[in-house]
């Protein structure tokens, strides 16, 4: 089917990125990557699709290239393009803006894991180093513990608000209790470990926080399957980092609902590849870090070929 608003989008593209030479389909522009002199970023409208012929920067979207590249006609081609309308897009942040910060506290008997390895700390300790996390990570997320009381036997990963408010903790038994979780009566909605996220970088979302402590910059869902009033959505939204995806394999039909709605944001959207590991959490860093570096764009087709079973 032709594009029936291919009047206006190319009037749209030609005051976002500048002249263009127009054979049939294709649309020539200069590449606002490159640089290049010659118009070489080709576009074709109907197909949806855009590429540089000279540093193949390239797309099966063009609004990430309006957004990155003319960010003030964003707005305008998400309407055209009928996935988002502008008082959807407008109104997106305003549920945050009214929200109070939630703030919580630790367990009464929470205690470090620092200092002088007692006997006591060292069973704590012992399950996270079998779980391959070092001193440097226990104090990078201050986990502690309680050896007693309501979270007995249980090790506490607390989470902080970009303000250095605790807003929620993880708590997990360290002894085999049938309850491997037990955590507060506190919302979900939260960004986990908020304190430490730079959104000027690469975001990586996972499924718990022992995934996230594998990952740099990531960001635990705690079961969430990221609704779009979501306060982390709409961070995301608002930031518009890159996002990389390294959730489990038995939630394939999550993660690419996530991919969806994040990439009709406009948001770029990775994923990360966990085969021969059951979750991101067994992975040695290095192993993680290596392919994140090999992470492959999420298109509909991948969800297509996951669903047929290619």
């Amino acid at each position: 089917m032709r594009e029936t608003k291919l009047p206006e989008k190319l009037k749209l593209l030609k005051k976002a990125l500048g002249r263009c030479w127009t054979n049939e389909e294709e649309h020539q522009f200069h590449c606002p990557k490159c640089n290049h002199h010659k118009l070489k970023l080709s576009v074709n409208i109907n197909k949806g699709v855009f590429k540089c012929w000279i540093c193949d920067y390239s797309g099966t979207k063009i609004s990430p290239l309006i957004r990155r590249y003319a960010p003030s006609y964003y707005a305008d081609w998400r309407q055209l393009e009928g996935e988002v309308s502008l008082d959807k897009y407008d109104t997106i942040f305003e549920e945050q803006d009214e929200l109070q910060p939630q703030i919580i506290d630790l367990p009464e008997n929470f205690q470090t894991l620092t200092g002088k390895k007692t006997k006591v700390k060292r069973r704590a300790l012992n399950y996270l180093y079998s779980r391959g996390f070092t001193d440097a990570n226990i104090l990078a997320w201050k986990i502690g513990f309680c050896d007693f009381g309501e979270y007995q036997d249980r090790v506490i990963i607390p989470s902080f608000d970009t303000q250095g408010n605790l807003n929620f903790f993880i708590a997990r038994s360290y002894t085999g209790d049938w309850m491997k979780y037990k955590n507060p009566k506190a919302s979900k909605d939260i960004i986990f470990n908020g304190l430490n996220i730079d959104w000027a970088a690469d975001v990586v979302l996972v499924e718990g926080v022992f995934d996230a402590m594998k990952c740099k910059n990531s960001i635990p869902l705690l079961g969430s399957t990221l609704r779009e009033n979501s306060i982390l959505f709409q961070k995301i939204c608002e930031r518009k980092p890159n996002v990389y995806l390294a959730l489990d394999d038995d939630v394939k039909d999550k993660e690419f609902g996530i991919a969806k709605k994040l990439r009709e944001y406009g948001i770029r959207v990775m994923s990360i590849d966990i085969n021969g590991y059951s979750d991101i959490g067994e992975m040695p860093a290095e192993i993680v870090e290596e392919r994140k570096q090999n992470a492959d764009i999420v298109s509909d087709l991948d969800y297509l070929h996951y669903k047929l079973d290619f």
